[in-house]
């Protein structure tokens, strides 16, 4: 047995299971059991994730086997991870999906599904080592387990959209089993979509995907016949699928569709084929003047799938259809007992409602505090902690989006470094130099306007960035924090002045340029003494002391937006 002949005896099984009894779909989960040993034993890592998949996928078609899917899918999500196996990760993530589908837990379903679809945004380039074909039909199975969960959901639109992304995935690859697979479950997804428009009375919409469907149907002839599907030979599609007999009834109900109705509503089809053949077999016997044997058809549709959960929205298509057509009151209450069951079905869905909108708050709500904690700790990692200003990362960020804004031209770069500061430190302590280094950084921030920029850039050294300010008005702004700091208490600054370095972004002039002038400048006005702003004007005129504070002429402009 060839790896080949191994993958496609899987996909045979798997194709059968669907259709058959349940006594015989109990031996092709053996049979698909075996195969799975035999490919363990082999180790080919992407030959064992997909007969993990079939595996799994033949326990939750089966009645009674769900709940023996759960551990291979554990399995085959650790497989494919652990080789990096991503289309057929989603796919594990799409079939756990469809098994909380049949434990009721139908926000978790949807959450599988977007991880799934998440994983497959992320993976639109194919391997080369897998190879074109292989990578398309594992990206086709991930969707089409994806839109079968949502589909059993009633989530029609984001269905269409899926099952449009998996028809994309074969269009040059697609065998004639895909092709037939698709188009089946386009089928039984139109239908599926009437109905639910036909429950908010929007008939026009729905009788359009009736139509569609039974064009989709008639479609599906040609390729059926070389499908994998078990199918009787020289047998039109239509006679031996129900979903595409049903299109068909459901586009013009009429008597001509009875016999064929009837004959498909007692075989075994595909999941969730039944309702759809019961329902469109009841609207034939209505119109042909048989109300009592569609309420017949309807009731014991209802009886057989009685405890099925795994296509809410179908269960509910089901009740109104008999609501809808039995219209004789009860004797006490006047009131039709389908009526009341289809009410009971709908409150049913209404808590199940409530229950999702309450999941979806603490969703929001953790997601929201992650947000917060995230925000948080971005927030730190740009902060100075001692001073709480900007720090040097934050201020790169800054400078290099100011620098890139004409809006923020010109812009005035100045290196503040404190004079004596390590004479504070030496005498006193570092808490007592950090205590000085937060006073000054406070002062500092104080002194110039609410959108210019001061971040600690180092020990103490400070940056400061003047969006839109000429260097004189600048100057201007910077002497003020100058004075302010020499004004401080004894006790407070311990005698620490300032001296500037400034200078004016220059035209495609880098950060690390700018602020080396700046550092030149800065240098001048400690050779100047200190208690001082030097520019690169200044030191363009060689004045050797640079410009001090108390021989800056006052901006009136620039003052009157300046804090006092």
């Amino acid at each position: 047995m060839s790896d080949a002949w191994l993958l496609g005896r899987a996909r045979e099984l798997v194709a059968a299971v669907q259709r058959l009894e349940h006594s015989e779909q109990l031996e092709i989960v053996e049979d698909l059991d075996t195969l799975l040993d035999e490919t363990q034993r082999r180790g080919e890592p992407i030959l064992v994730a997909q007969l993990l998949r079939a595996s799994s996928l033949a326990r939750l078609v089966t009645r009674g086997l769900a709940a023996e899917a759960e551990p291979r899918l554990d399995e085959m999500l650790a497989h494919t991870r652990r080789h990096g196996l991503a289309l057929l990760r989603a796919d594990a993530h799409a079939l756990r999906g469809r098994r909380l589908v049949l434990a009721e837990q139908e926000d978790a379903a949807l959450t599988e599904i977007a991880r799934a679809l998440a994983i497959l945004d992320d993976s639109a380039v194919p391997d080369v080592q897998i190879g074109r074909r292989t990578w398309d039909q594992m990206q086709f199975a991930a969707l089409v387990d994806c839109w079968v969960v949502l589909n059993q959901l009633g989530v029609y639109e984001a269905a269409e959209e899926v099952i449009g992304r998996a028809h994309q995935a074969t269009k040059d690859t697609a065998s004639p089993h895909d092709i037939t697979l698709q188009l089946l479950n386009r089928v039984k997804m139109m239908l599926g979509w009437g109905l639910r428009l036909e429950r908010i009375e929007n008939y026009e919409a729905a009788a359009g995907k009736f139509r569609t469907a039974a064009s989709m149907a008639i479609a599906a002839e040609g390729p059926f016949k070389e499908s994998l599907f078990p199918r009787l030979a020289d047998v039109p599609a239509v006679d031996q699928v129900g979903v595409l007999a049903a299109a068909l009834a459901l586009a013009v109900p009429d008597g001509v569709h009875i016999e064929r109705l009837q004959k498909l509503h007692i075989q075994h089809g595909y999941p969730h084929e039944q309702e759809i053949v019961a329902i469109a077999l009841a609207r034939c016997l209505d119109k042909a003047g048989r109300r009592e044997d569609a309420l017949e058809t309807l009731k014991v549709t209802r009886s057989q799938l009685y405890g099925d959960i795994s296509a809410p929205s179908m269960r509910l298509n089901l009740a109104r259809e008999l609501a809808r057509l039995d219209n004789r009151p009860d004797v006490e209450t006047g009131i039709t007992q389908s009526l009341v069951d289809y009410a009971t079905i709908l409150e049913t869905e209404m808590w199940s409602l409530r229950e999702s909108q309450i999941a979806t708050l603490n969703a929001r709500r953790e997601h929201e505090r992650l947000s917060a904690e995230h925000g948080a700790i971005t927030q730190q990692a740009l902060q100075d902690p001692l001073t709480g200003l900007p720090n040097r990362r934050a201020l790169d960020e800054r400078l290099r989006t100011l620098a890139s804004s004409a809006d923020a031209q010109p812009l005035a770069v100045a290196l503040v470094d404190l004079d004596g500061f390590k004479y504070v430190n030496d005498k006193h302590s570092h808490a007592e130099g950090d205590d000085v280094l937060r006073v000054v950084a406070s002062t500092l921030r104080d002194a110039l306007r609410g959108d210019d920029i001061v971040a600690r850039y180092g020990g103490d050294e400070f940056i400061a960035l003047l969006p839109g300010a000429p260097v004189s008005a600048a100057a201007q702004a910077l002497g003020r924090a100058v004075n302010r700091v020499a004004s401080l208490p004894q006790h407070l600054s311990h005698g620490v002045t300032l001296s500037v370095g400034l200078v004016s972004l220059r035209p495609q002039e880098r950060a690390e340029q700018v602020l080396s002038r700046a550092d030149a400048a800065m240098y001048q006005a400690k050779r100047g003494g200190g208690n001082q702003v030097a520019t690169a004007n200044s030191m363009a005129e060689n004045t050797p002391a640079g410009r001090t504070v108390e021989a800056a002429q006052d901006d009136p402009t620039w003052s009157a937006g300046a804090p006092t």
